[in-house]
C-alpha cells in the first residue's frame, strides 16, 4: 500500500484541487492496482477542511499542535501501522500532477526530493516571479527540498526516524536524517506539482513566507 499525508490548518479554499488531484494519481494504471491511503491531518483547523476531507473520500487525523512537523509524523505513523511500504507527502495548497506517485515509484530510490511549479503569481510583484523563474532550478540534479513533493519509502523512512516535530524546514531535517544514514535520494523534476505561491503563509520560513520576505525586500 502507498500511503499519502496531506497536513492542513484552515485549508478549505484549496483543499478540494488538493484532494481531486491526488484521487487522479491514485488511479495511474502505472501502480497496477495498488492501494493508495490518503490521509489529511487537520491541524488546529476552524474551518471546513475536515468536512471538505470527508466529502471526498479520505480519512482524517486530528491534532492540535500548530506544527506541520508533528502533523507529518502523524500521518506517517499512521499510514505505517496500516502497512504502508512507501510514502509521498503534498500540501494541501498543492497539486500533484496525474503521474506523481508514479514517477516517485519509478526512479527507485529510497526517496525523493521532487521540484515545485507555481501558476499564479497573483499576489506578489513581477519582481519576485521573476526571481523565482531565475535562480529555481526545476530540473533534475536540482538540491530543493519542499513538503510539497517528498517521497520515502518506509524502511529508509523508520531508519531516519521521521520528521523532527518542527513548526518548518521539518521537510529539510528529514532529508538532512535520510542523507546521514545513507539512504539513495532522487534529486528529480519528474515528480510534478503545482503549488501556491500565497502571500498569506500558513507557515514562518516556508515558501510562501519566503516569496513575501522577496517582495519586502
Amino acid at each position: 500500500m502507498i500511503g499519502v499525508i496531506v497536513p492542513a490548518h484552515n485549508e478549505q479554499a484549496l483543499l478540494a484541487d488538493c484532494l481531486v488531484a491526488l484521487a487522479e494519481a491514485s488511479q495511474r494504471p502505472e501502480l497496477e492496482g495498488e492501494a493508495v491511503r490518503i490521509v489529511v491531518v487537520l491541524d488546529d483547523c476552524k474551518d471546513g477542511s475536515g468536512d471538505i476531507a470527508h466529502a471526498h473520500g479520505v480519512e482524517t487525523l486530528t491534532v492540535k499542535a500548530r506544527n506541520v512537523g508533528i502533523a507529518r509524523a502523524l500521518g506517517a505513523d499512521h499510514l505505517l501501522a496500516a502497512g504502508a511500504r512507501w510514502l509521498a507527502f503534498t500540501d494541501a495548497d498543492s497539486r500533484v500532477s496525474p503521474g506523481w506517485l508514479a514517477a516517485q515509484l519509478a526512479l527507485d530510490a529510497d526517496a525523493v526530493c521532487g521540484s515545485i511549479a507555481v501558476d499564479d503569481w497573483s499576489d506578489h510583484p513581477h519582481s519576485v516571479r521573476d526571481y523565482f523563474r531565475k535562480t529555481y532550478k526545476d530540473a533534475d540534479g536540482h538540491r530543493h527540498v519542499h513538503g510539497a513533493n517528498l517521497g520515502v519509502s518506509a524502511d529508509a523512512y523508520r531508519r531516519a526516524g521521521g520528521f523532527p516535530p518542527l513548526a518548518c524546514s521539518e521537510d529539510v531535517a528529514l532529508v538532512d536524517r535520510l542523507i546521514a544514514i545513507g539512504a539513495r535520494i532522487a534529486w528529480s523534476a519528474a515528480p510534478r506539482v503545482i503549488t501556491s505561491a500565497r502571500a498569506a503563509a500558513r507557515a514562518r520560513g516556508g515558501f510562501g513566507d519566503t516569496l513575501v520576505s522577496l517582495a519586502a525586500g
